[in-house]
């Protein structure tokens, strides 16, 4: 392990080990979170995506930083994208299970907002993550793809916060066939169906937290995707 792998696990275990050793700060996040859940939402994307993908620059790299790489102006857009997200939820964990029951599945959206696991509870749990991931997602990752281009343009500065982005150029010039082949095809199905059906089946106050840290898990695996390629 190098000095810099110590550096970033020190940085891990001080953003969580506090909740976990100290209870005081575990029912301050509860609280917070229940009354501002904007701005929760806002700072766990962005430190724990923004992170995510310091990993998988790790990873891609061998460094958690690059030149153009932007922690700051990242983690602001990571920020305002788990705002977006956090929304997201809140919409789809609605509307779908209002659509079951006028569908006539009352009795799969009562097991669904029941604490106990159950098969009725997974089925409502799937699909939400199924709508949500094949209808939000495409453009919500095309949009963050973007915002990365514009910011590794920019130097990593945070002047590509107050620069407006060349949106046709950049949309034009993406690398469809990656975004297709794998971003699209590969992770949405196979990463995100499931992985936010767990999210979908955890207590409301834990979901957003849990789709941030989620978004640790992607950074790794869209490194490893970039290094096979």
């Amino acid at each position: 392990m190098k000095r810099q792998d110590l550096y970033f696990a020190i940085v891990m275990l001080a953003i969580f080990l506090p909740f976990f050793l100290y209870e005081p700060a575990y029912d301050w996040y509860k609280d917070f979170n229940k009354v501002h859940p904007m701005i929760m939402a806002f700072l766990k994307f962005g430190i724990l995506a923004t992170l995510g993908e310091m990993l998988g620059c790790r990873i891609s790299t061998g460094k958690y930083t690059t030149p153009n790489f932007g922690v700051a102006p990242r983690m602001v857009v990571w920020g305002l994208l788990g705002v977006v997200i956090s929304m997201a939820m809140t919409v789809f964990s609605i509307g779908i299970p209002g659509f079951i029951t006028a569908m006539g599945g009352e009795n799969l959206v009562t097991a669904f907002k029941a604490e106990e696991l159950s098969w009725e509870k997974l089925v409502v749990a799937l699909s939400i993550s199924v709508m949500m991931n094949t209808f939000f997602a495409p453009v919500f990752m095309t949009f963050h793809k973007i915002t990365d281009t514009h910011i590794a343009e920019c130097g990593g500065s945070i002047k590509a916060l107050i620069k407006p982005i060349p949106m046709r150029r950049l949309i034009t010039t993406l690398n469809w066939e990656r975004q297709w082949g794998f971003i699209f095809k590969k992770t949405i199905p196979l990463f995100w169906y499931p992985a936010h059906t767990i999210t979908f089946m955890l207590p409301a106050e834990y979901r957003v937290l849990f789709a941030a840290l989620l978004g640790v898990a992607l950074g790794v695996i869209l490194a490893i995707g970039a290094r096979k390629k």
